[in-house]
């Protein structure tokens, strides 16, 4: 009888959203999720703390190294031009950038060591701009950077790097940061050529396809998955 064990992917911020979907898409692809989260079932950790960050990284990788995984912890920090914060900004910056920096880090020793890995950052279609999101743009445009660096420096250990950025997906964190009753929101909404919202599942798909062995010549890209917006309204 084999013994071989599942291979183990590690998913930030895995325990609601888009991070849930991705965790129930891992199982059924047989991955064992391992999950770091301030809340849910795994590893818990507050992620913009990077001592706790470090703690944690050290329990996952307790078991050996995980040569797969996706960088997708985040928060949105609304805000115009003149009112985002200096304190917001250094929190977004420390959640949604730095945390996959260290991250992976923690990791690629391992993935290096195996020939083999999977690298997928959670950027956003916001990246493009979006208005009131100054922090979370300028952050979500800086894991495309950190993206397409990393699949330079890290293709010849076999290790790809991809970035998925989501439109207007149907999450507490969408409904929280855009008000149902806001001319902004109904605008984006009416603006997806697919005319619908998009789901957590449309997410965890295309997050599936890039943590796959077989997609080992795809790298530096950034994957939308926005109902066709970024070729609508908001085009690149």
């Amino acid at each position: 009888m084999s013994t071989t064990q599942p291979p183990r992917v590690l998913i930030t911020g895995g325990a609601a959203g888009i991070g849930a979907a991705i965790v129930e898409r891992s199982r059924c692809d047989g991955y064992t999720p391992v999950i770091i989260d301030r809340a849910g079932d795994g590893i818990r950790a507050d992620l913009s703390d990077p001592d706790d960050t470090a703690r944690a990284l050290s329990e996952a990788l307790a078991d050996g190294p995980i040569t797969r995984v996706v960088n997708n912890v985040g928060a949105v920090f609304p805000g115009s031009a003149e009112d985002q914060t200096l304190k917001d900004l250094e929190l977004a910056w420390s959640l949604n950038l730095r945390t996959a920096v260290q991250v992976t880090q923690a990791l690629l020793p391992g993935m290096k060591e195996t020939g083999f890995g999977r690298i997928v950052n959670m950027s956003s279609r916001a990246a493009l701009g979006k208005e009131l999101r100054s922090a979370y743009a300028a952050t979500k445009a800086g894991l495309l950077g950190l993206t397409r660096v990393w699949a330079l420096e890290l293709g010849q250990y076999g290790i790809t790097a991809n970035a998925v950025g989501p439109g207007p997906i149907a999450t507490d964190l969408f409904n929280g940061a855009n008000p149902a009753d806001s001319p902004l929101t109904r605008d984006i909404i009416d603006s997806v050529p697919v005319h619908r919202m998009g789901t957590p599942d449309d997410v965890a798909h295309t997050v599936a396809h890039l943590l796959d062995e077989r997609t080992g010549f795809v790298t530096g890209q950034t994957h939308y998955v926005c109902g066709g917006l970024t070729v609508g309204k908001a085009h690149v």
